[in-house]
């Protein structure tokens, strides 16, 4: 009979088996009531499992990220369930949990309109008010086939017939309504309290353009309601933060057919653009690093002695002159290594920071492009080590460390690790790969760093890891990474002399901090809600006059600004000051100056804040003082 060892060490003895919403029941109610679900000797299992020897089991609430899965994984069954009594000639797909919800995809005769997704999700709370017991089974798989075919449902015949490998599979009902799914699920709908639908969008079965459009129902779930109303207070900010919606109203930038997922920077978002790279420049060159600059186009046959043509082939751009092949590069090594090879290179060369802001172009899906977020078109920070195996991890630790201190520059301080092991689809020996592992591992210990394991995650030609920044609405955006190669450097013929006169090929480190420039500016608007820190704002000062007798003083004002090295335009047109202010301030301007006779007489300007905070009248030397010392703080905090 079994003795069940609990998370915190105590032991539960019981004279028979028992299931898991069993034992929870004998720790408390309390308990009983909040199980999802539970995890015995590792795995997830339904409240409904029976323990049947000795194990160690932990009970699985709301309050485990795990159970907030379950949660919305169950709340999908439930917006299927809903679908199918209301359409029952709809067709479901697939319902899987996405970051803060889930979707469902179906297949309908027609678009659903915003009053049906009302509708559905009314039925949704009517079936989880009727606390439907949740029940898994199991059965042989050409018999789960033929179920669904039976009923209709097409779609999930399809996703079982083409699981390999497997006997049986296992099935939840509630009541009429049956899905496939591994499970587990709550242990009834009355558990499913706190959802609702977000959207419908359009999505191809299988992710493939070949195949027929379904309909992608969007929800979210939440074991609270206060945290689901903090959840649609914070889209309801990112709405109004949205880079696209501010790149148009703030004149950043634009996008159109004409070059089409790619992006035509105006005067003002290439002010941030210069104000970036600028600045990225510095930090590398006070680093150690060498900028170069390389080809856009280069011949096919380099992509595939680099391994970039078997495993990248489908995202990339190709071209053809005077019966050559060419692929538009996706990516910057290949070159950076032909620029490497130029002359015979010591050991005592090495390390090699070869630096470029690198434009790159990738042929993605419509379907995956997301504004500057993800386009077709990027220019990426890109830098590439070349170094001895001994270098690798100090090289990386001081990456880290470069890495820290850029996003800091930028306002950002909280950064989240996640560490990629070799994937499936990948060159290089095995052996090889063991070592990249161990080196970067290795680093990532040293700096005493916490990071998120990812099994499989990996480049095709070695480990990374991946750096993400949380922003100022809790987002995560992965952004900088490190990626150790121990292939691509000898595919394309880089060697160096070592001490001993051997020939050996070196390490490359491919390393990146912001990413692209486009996602990264994209991040930034968002982040800032379009009012960017003095040192990246388009414009840092407005030079207002109230009337035309100040206009010539207002001039002189803004030529001394501009002399100082400060972004400042004048408005002089005749309009009131308060018409002038307000239009100003929806431009997110960092300061207006207002000049008005008393400022004339005394030498002095008025000055405001974006925030609508006055300073008053200041002499303009201790204006300038001021604004030279916020710029020297970047975006750091004061």
């Amino acid at each position: 009979m079994p003795d069940i060892r609990l998370p915190d060490g105590s032991i539960r003895k019981f004279d028979r088996p028992v299931t898991v919403a069993e034992l929870a029941q004998s720790i408390g109610p309390g308990l009983a009531r909040a199980a999802l679900a539970g995890r015995v000797n590792g795995k997830l299992v339904d409240t409904s499992f029976r323990i049947e020897s000795d194990a160690e089991v932990a009970i699985v609430t709301d309050q485990d990220g795990e159970g907030l899965e379950i949660l919305r994984h169950s709340t999908a069954h439930l917006l299927a369930h809903a679908v199918k009594e209301l359409f029952p000639d709809a067709q479901v797909t697939i319902g899987p949990v996405i970051e803060d919800g889930f979707y469902y995809d179906f297949s309908y005769q027609r678009p659903f309109t915003l009053e049906d997704v009302a509708a559905i999700e009314k039925r949704m709370q009517e079936i989880a008010k009727r606390d439907i017991r949740v029940e898994r089974s199991v059965m042989p798989r050409d018999a789960a086939v033929k179920l669904f075919k039976d009923m209709g449902e097409h779609y999930k015949a399809e996703i079982i017939a083409s699981i390999p490998d497997v006997e049986t599979i296992s099935l939840y009902r509630q009541d009429n309504f049956v899905d496939l799914c591994r499970g587990p699920h709550v242990p009834s709908t009355a558990t499913l309290k706190v959802f609702k639908l977000m959207k419908v969008a359009g999505a191809y079965w299988r992710g493939d353009s070949k195949n027929e459009m379904l309909q992608r129902i969007y929800g979210t779930a939440w074991a609270k309601k206060e945290e689901q109303d903090a959840y649609l207070q914070r889209l309801e900010e990112a709405e109004k933060r949205d880079h696209r919606k501010l790149g148009r109203a703030l004149d950043l930038f634009h996008t159109q057919d004409a070059a089409p997922r790619m992006v035509f920077w105006h005067p003002k978002g290439s002010v941030i653009w210069q104000q970036i790279e600028q600045h990225m420049r510095r930090v590398l060159r006070e680093n150690g690093y060498v900028e170069v600059k390389t080809p856009l186009v280069l011949d096919v046959s380099l992509w595939k002695r680099s391994g970039h043509w078997d495993n990248f082939r489908e995202y990339m751009f190709f071209t053809e002159s005077e019966s050559r092949d060419y692929a538009v590069r996706p990516m910057n090594c290949p070159g950076h290594v032909q620029v490497y090879n130029q002359g015979l290179k010591s050991y005592r060369d090495l390390p090699l920071r070869l630096a470029e802001f690198g434009s790159c172009h990738r042929n993605e899906p419509s379907g995956a492009l997301h504004g500057l977020m993800r386009a077709r078109g990027f220019t990426q920070d890109d830098a590439h080590i070349f170094c001895t195996e001994a270098q690798v991890e100090p090289e990386v630790i001081r990456f880290i460390d470069l890495l820290q201190r850029v996003y800091a520059d930028f306002g950002f301080d909280e950064i989240l690790v996640k560490f990629s092991t070799r994937p499936p689809r990948r060159v290089g020996t095995d052996e090889q790969w063991d070592k990249a592992e161990v080196a970067l591992k290795t680093a990532l210990d040293h700096k005493g760093l916490v990071y998120a394991l990812q099994q499989g995650e990996g480049a095709f030609y070695g480990p990374k890891i991946e750096f993400s920044l949380k922003d100022s609405l809790a987002r995560v955006w992965q952004c900088g990474t490190m990626q150790l190669d121990f292939s691509m450097p000898g595919r394309l013929g880089a060697e160096y002399v070592a001490e001993d006169n051997s020939r050996r090929v070196p390490v490359m480190l491919h390393r990146a901090i912001l990413g692209s420039f486009e996602r990264f500016i994209g991040i930034l608007i968002e982040h800032y809600g379009g009012a960017m820190p003095l040192w990246l704002a388009p414009v840092q000062v407005v030079v207002m006059n109230i009337t035309e007798h100040q206009a010539h003083y207002a001039e002189r004002v803004v030529r001394a600004l501009r002399n100082a090295g400060l972004r400042a335009e004048a408005d002089l047109r005749n309009e009131k000051i308060s018409y002038k202010i307000r239009e100003h301030s929806l431009q997110k301007l960092p300061y207006q100056v207002i000049v008005g006779d008393k400022e004339v007489a005394a030498q002095m300007v008025a000055v405001r804040t974006r925030k609508g905070e006055d300073l008053g009248q200041r002499s303009l030397a201790d204006f300038v003082s001021r604004l030279r010392a916020e710029e020297a703080r970047l975006g750091r905090a004061a």
